[in-house]
């Protein structure tokens, strides 16, 4: 079973992001904010694959749900 720090370190170790928040108790579904550079002249769709493609095949068999938020750092700062 997952823990929301698990997921956090899985996403922060192949995607550079600048602000990592993952939440999620029952070890299979997660809600993360995610703020990274690399989301720069994406969609939203380009923006969750790069972090789909961070999880790799984690996605497929570890973890079942993932709802998430992405941002610039720019957007982070008119967010907080």
């Amino acid at each position: 079973m997952l823990s929301a720090t698990t997921v956090k370190q899985y996403i922060e170790s192949s995607l550079p992001c600048e602000h990592v928040q993952v939440e999620g108790d029952d070890g299979h579904h997660f809600h993360a904010v995610i703020v990274s550079a690399e989301f720069k002249g994406k969609n939203m769709v380009q923006q969750h694959q790069l972090v789909y493609k961070s999880l790799g095949d984690r996605m497929k068999q570890e973890i079942h749900a993932l709802s998430m938020k992405t941002l610039t750092p720019e957007q982070w700062a008119q967010h907080a």
